[in-house]
């Protein structure tokens, strides 16, 4: 009965983790208990804070303290088990795997209860006696039992490692103090040992602050996606109801254009039956004049022939059919009129759409102001920054390599490395500029060429009437308006610069797949004064989000 008694309570007291009995037991928020050392080892080798008994989640890692009265419990217990164990050698534990044995057992090893460091050996219970009876081995120093008792001795003089060398960093015997280290500094091994722990302590606990940080930025990268994916769901639904749209006004047109057509060719059978009906009419009446003429020809009443004769002999009554004609309906212009309405149609829906993308855009505005360091030495800038003209007379300015030293541009102070920028420039009343972003690493001495193999993205305006795209290849762009004001957007992981005509509402040119790999500048490029032709400013305008 006893014997079961202390089994149930053997079990009452054992980590679910390790199995045996509780060390340091600590209680979780859900109110289970496992050694401190083992549910820390837990938590660090899984992605979640995760009970391992009723599988609760804590999204933060709970701050445990050791269970006091659980503890003493347990140490109760192991004492009276210890008791028990002493009152009988049968009662003594096997020494189990990874556990300590004792070095004298024959047989089945039982579990040692010390270790000697004189001896290099450890004892169970039994064998441990002469050390605790006998004066000559009283003298020798115990510790709790240990593998591998060779590592805690002196190498050189055989001795335990009792102190630590501070200026060696190592741990050393008392001989080795007074001999090989008699001017460093020492401490006893367990006042280094306090001192490491803590320092561990402080390692632990910024390694688990590690780990929280990649935890949230792993549900911060998770959210992201989260949101991309809501966004592309958004995006796709938006693009099917346009194209829906879209579909439904060509289907709508195709049907109106052959709904016209053959409203025309309707019209033109009708006529045609029309007269056919009238010309057989004519016929029937005139075979019925023919047949009575016949018979009257082949009378041989003189009276009848002569009364009858000037009624048939009159000119029937029938229609003078020489100018009359069924022509063909002209189709001419009929599909280009159409399609032309099309366009029309989808040219309004285009607007709309750049409207709402233009609103879009504008949400990554910033605030761009001219860098004065890098402005050409012809350019006037004004004193808040935001505009800039060609003055046609070169000022003495200090050298700086950051400065265009031939052409009439100049930087924006603010740069971009992720995300977007949006900014809008007023380029009214000018015959010449030029516009956009350029990386870090351009180059602005001498002449320049602005294309994306040189590191800039523009748009521009030359001898009043030619857009071009500054492309490695220029593009000529075709605008239906002059805009007054140009916007840019830059997506830097999209790779992404677009140009828009802001008062439009429209799209003027885009610069896809591009790979940036350096801080992006805002780029401004007045042109030359072209003696007061081309002299009004390029303006860096506040964005106003009401397009």
């Amino acid at each position: 009965m006893s014997a079961a008694r202390c089994l149930r309570s053997e079990d009452q007291f054992r980590c679910s983790i390790c199995l045996d009995v509780f060390t340091d037991p600590v209680t979780t928020p859900c109110g289970h208990n496992f050694c401190k050392n083992c549910i820390n080892q837990h938590w660090n080798s899984n992605d979640q804070y995760l009970c391992p008994l009723c599988k609760k989640v804590f999204y933060t890692k709970p701050e445990l303290r050791i269970n006091t009265l659980l503890s003493e419990v347990v140490s109760q217990f192991r004492q009276e088990a210890q008791q028990k164990a002493s009152s009988s050698s049968s009662g003594q534990q096997a020494a189990k795997p990874g556990g300590v044995p004792c070095d004298v057992c024959t047989g089945t090893k039982l579990k040692a209860l010390k270790s000697c460091l004189v001896c290099l050996t450890s004892y169970c219970e039994t064998h441990l006696e002469p050390h605790l009876t006998k004066s000559g081995l009283k003298r020798h120093q115990l510790m709790d039992p240990v593998e591998n008792l060779e590592d805690r001795m002196c190498m050189k003089h055989d001795k335990p490692l009792e102190l630590f060398c501070k200026t060696d960093q190592t741990c050393v015997c008392t001989l080795c103090s007074v001999l090989d280290h008699k001017t460093h500094k020492f401490v006893p091994l367990k006042e280094e040992y306090e001192g490491k722990k803590a320092e561990l302590g402080k390692t632990e606990a910024e390694i688990q602050e590690m780990i929280q940080k990649r935890r949230l930025k792993i549900q911060e990268i998770k959210h992201s996606v989260d949101l991309s994916k809501e966004a592309a769901d958004r995006q796709t639904a938006e693009g099917v109801q346009v194209f829906t749209a879209l579909m439904e006004s060509v289907e709508r047109s195709l049907n109106e254009l052959i709904e016209k057509i053959e409203e025309k060719q309707r019209t033109t059978e009708k006529q045609a039956e029309d007269f056919i009906k009238e010309l057989e009419q004519e016929i029937s009446e005139l075979k019925k004049r023919s047949s009575e003429v016949e018979k009257l020809s082949h009378s041989e009443d003189h009276l009848h022939l002569l009364q009858n004769f000037l009624s048939l002999k009159a000119a029937p009554l029938t229609k003078d059919w020489t100018e009359v004609s069924v022509n063909p309906p002209s189709y001419e212009g009929t599909v280009a009129r159409a399609v032309a309405q099309l366009e029309e149609t989808l040219s309004k829906q285009m607007k709309k759409l750049f409207e709402v993308e233009l609103r879009r855009v504008q949400q990554f505005a910033v605030d761009v102001t001219l860098d004065p360091d890098t402005a050409n030495p012809n350019l006037i800038l004004s004193a808040d920054g935001k505009q800039v003209y060609d003055s046609d007379v070169k000022k003495n300015l200090p050298d700086n390599p950051e400065r265009f030293s031939y052409c009439p541009c100049v930087s924006g102070k603010q740069s971009l490395c992720s995300g977007r920028l949006y900014f809008e420039v007023q380029v009214k009343e000018k015959t010449d500029w030029n516009l956009g972003v350029a990386r870090e690493s351009i180059n602005r001495m001498g002449q320049i060429t602005v294309t994306p193999q040189k590191g800039y993205w523009t748009i521009g305006l030359r001898n009043g009437n030619e857009y071009k795209a500054g492309n490695n290849r220029p593009v000529r762009l075709s605008l239906k308006s002059r805009p007054q004001k140009v916007g840019v957007f830059v997506d830097y992981e999209e790779g992404l610069v677009s140009f828009y005509d802001v008062d439009a509402a429209a799209l003027i040119y885009s610069f896809t797949g591009c790979s940036f790999t350096e801080k992006l500048y805002p780029f401004l490029s007045p042109d030359p004064n072209q003696d007061g032709k081309n002299s009004a400013p390029l303006i860096i305008c506040p964005v106003n989000q009401t397009v």
